[in-house]
């Protein structure tokens, strides 16, 4: 559905060069939920903006259905941007339209007939849980309730590409996984591909498909969500994923584990099917020592289990080696430097 060759775009700002997007090789598949996370000033906007054709790069090409936008009249250009809906982090609502009215603007522009406007409007409300605010003006609103006119306005004309910009940066937890939940939907019943920036790693976790990670203008990292989430290869994403996931106990915790007796630490973890396999208790027998759970969780990415767990062991110290073998051979296991605590 997207594709980035080699892209680059520099900016200049007085004598100074600023390189915002450097060689990026992207591919977005048809129906993908594909996810763009990094932090201020990574390049994530930079990139929306290429694919909208509100930017044209400096270097190398970004096709959308194998068109290269660069190429196109400007004629051209507005039919490709009808077929890609924008929702943005703070709304950008009309306020002196209503709810009905702001979902009606793009199709009036497409010179829509009443009649279908009308009809499109009110199916749109339906699928987005707004119906009985069709009358109600945006200051009327909650910011959930913002952001979901923000998507059913994006759908009115039936666009190809959804590009959320940081659609849920503005919003609660819970409304953000209200949001995140309804784009869910967007992508599985009407089979819009979304391309999504953000800054929040549990963002990425909850719905997308694939992620890039961005540092400087370049892709530093890229793959499956569940993949890149459970081995992160650099440290930026690293970071990212510590944001949601919290994997050492504080260091008091620590210390009252130390006082106890505890000497060392190993981290344990579990993928797929392996998490919800007793393993560690099977081992653990066999080998005729004990394990204490220190830390740690199971959760959920993309329907496949995630298990981080620090455990310590107790007993003969040639047992426990081979214990620790054997683990090794069946899940990801690694002693655990604390002495930072």
């Amino acid at each position: 559905m997207i594709t980035f060759k080699d892209v680059s775009k520099t900016f200049t700002i007085g004598k100074r060069e600023v390189h915002a997007v450097r060689n990026v090789n992207l591919t977005i598949e048809e129906g993908e939920i594909f996810g763009i996370i990094g932090f201020s000033g990574a390049g994530k906007s930079t990139l929306l903006r290429l694919v909208n054709v509100l930017e044209n790069p400096t270097a190398g090409a970004v096709e959308v259905q194998g068109v290269d936008l660069a190429s196109l009249r400007p004629t051209e250009v507005r039919k490709v941007r009808r077929r890609i809906g924008m929702i943005f982090q703070n709304f950008n609502l009309l306020t002196s339209r209503t709810v009905a009215g702001n979902v009606a603007y793009p199709l009036k522009l497409a010179k829509m007939p009443r009649a279908k406007i009308k009809e499109r409007v009110e199916e749109l409300l339906r699928f987005v849980g707004l119906s009985d605010k069709a009358k109600d003006y945006p200051e009327q609103l909650s910011g959930g309730q913002k952001q979901r006119v923000g998507i059913a306005r994006a759908l009115a004309t039936s666009p190809d590409i959804l590009i959320c910009d940081e659609a849920t940066s503005a919003l609660d937890p819970d409304t953000t996984g209200e949001i995140l939940r309804l784009l869910k939907k967007v992508n599985k019943e009407f089979g819009i591909t979304i391309l999504l920036i953000t800054h929040e790693m549990h963002v990425i976790q909850s719905i997308c498909d694939k992620v890039a990670v961005m540092e400087d203008g370049e892709v530093i990292e890229s793959g499956g969500v569940f993949d890149t989430f459970t081995s992160p290869a650099h440290q930026t994403t690293k970071r990212f994923i510590r944001s949601v996931q919290q994997d050492l106990p504080s260091p008091s915790l620590l210390d009252e584990w130390r006082q106890k007796g505890g000497k060392q630490l190993y981290r344990i973890i579990f993928k797929g099917e392996v998490a919800s396999d007793p393993v560690l208790s099977r081992v653990t027998r066999k080998h005729d020592i004990d394990v204490n759970i220190v830390y740690g969780s199971v959760q959920e990415i993309q329907a496949k289990f995630y298990g981080n767990l620090l455990v310590s062991f107790d007993g003969d110290v040639g047992k426990t080696a081979n214990a620790v073998e054997e683990l090794n051979e069946i899940v990801q296991i690694e002693e655990v430097d604390v002495t930072w605590a």
